[in-house]
This record gives C-alpha cells, structure tokens and sequence, in this order.
C-alpha cells in the first residue's frame, strides 16, 4: 500500500505496483521512497481540473458545478442523484476516464468527464482499481459540504422541502470476477466521504457513462 501526499498533507491512499513515474494531464508522480511495501509518493498537481461534458466543452469545475446547478434549477421537485465513478481501458497507455453523472430520476441526466492518461500499460489489477477508486475519490473532495449546500439550497428555494438528493460513489467492481477480492479494501477506503457507495451491478457511472468514453 502506498500513501499519497500532496505538499506534506495526507491527500488518499493510493496503490502503485511501479517505481515508474507517471506523469499525466494534471499529475506527476515522483521522489518514491520503498520501506518494506510501503512506498511514498510525493505529488503536485495542476489547482484547474479540465472537465468535457459529452459534446466535449472543455469546463472547469466551477463551470460544471454551474451547469448541474442550472439543470437542477429547471426542475427543482424531482429527485436527483450525483454518481462519480472511473474506468479505465489499458493500451500502450492506461486511459483514465472519470464520470459525473447528474441523473433527474425518470427524466434523463447530465454527464461530465474528466480523462487522466497515465502513459505506460497498467498491468496490475490492483494498481488500476486503486487509480480508478483515487481518481473517483479527488472529484469527490471536490463537492464540499458548501457545494452540496448550494445543490440544497436550489432544491428547497421555491418552498419545497421534500429533498430527494442521493450522492454515490461508483466503483468498477463487484462480486464476481477477480475484483471481488478488492471489495472490502476499496470500498473502506471510499467510506465516509458522505456519499453512498455502489459496485457492480448498479455503478452505472463507472461501467455505463465513464466505459463508454474508454473505447
């Protein structure tokens, strides 16, 4: 197991099954240090995350968060949930692609995503569930308590208090196949973050949304 810092401060674990520094669109990962298993990871990463939406507009995350709180605005008594989950498709290069899912239930959804590329063929299981579930997990922190505030404030603005808000994490694993042994491990990691976490069959955000844009 790895642990992941960013300028000194404890950001989330993270698996690494190579000593080979990955640099990709918005990481480099460096300055490792093996002690036992354990390897430490210093990181710097650019503060401007580049998001598409699926006609592929280039967002920041101030401007998404602005589009799913307009789509929400549009129809503020239906319920809603925010799933975020990663896939990945494993060429010469590892493609990561992250999803946002903004589902109106029963009357469609708004999608973002977001592609990190790390450029070496990502051999080990592990290692590239861990990167989805990190990768998953950085957009999480990312929806703040302020941020889910706001969502809140939208829904109860007009007088309805009937909130119908579901948050979830979606990752690519699930109980059959060999990521069932990864279960337990990246689903602990994912707890607490104030989302519900769902695996395979129902992580729709990760193998329906983020798989797609994979290929």
């Amino acid at each position: 197991m790895c642990t992941l810092f960013c300028n000194g401060t404890l950001a989330f674990p993270l698996m690494l099954g190579s000593l080979t520094p990955l640099i990709t669109e918005s990481y480099t990962f460096c300055n490792y240090q093996k002690e036992g298993d354990i390897i430490q990871a210093a990181v710097s990463f650019s503060p401007q995350l580049v998001f598409h939406n699926t006609r592929q507009e280039v967002l920041t995350f101030p401007e998404m968060f602005a589009r799913i709180l307009n789509f929400i605005k549009e129809d503020p008594r239906s319920a809603y949930r925010i799933a975020i989950g990663t896939d990945s498709q494993v060429r010469s290069k590892t493609s990561f692609v992250t999803g946002i899912l903004v589902h109106r239930v029963g009357k469609g959804a708004l999608g973002f995503l977001r592609e990190v590329v790390v450029p070496r063929n990502i051999k080990s299981l592990r290692e590239k569930i861990s990167l989805e579930t990190a990768f998953t997990q950085e957009i999480a922190y990312m929806f703040t308590p302020g941020h889910i505030d706001m969502i809140l404030d939208v829904i109860t603005a007009n007088g309805y208090q009937d909130i119908h808000l579901d948050l979830e994490i979606h990752l690519d694993i699930g109980p059959h196949g060999p990521t069932k042994e990864l279960i337990k491990e990246m689903v602990n990691r994912v707890t607490g973050l104030g989302f519900d976490v769902k695996i395979k069959p129902y992580a729709t955000a990760a193998t329906s949304l983020a798989n797609r844009y994979t290929k």
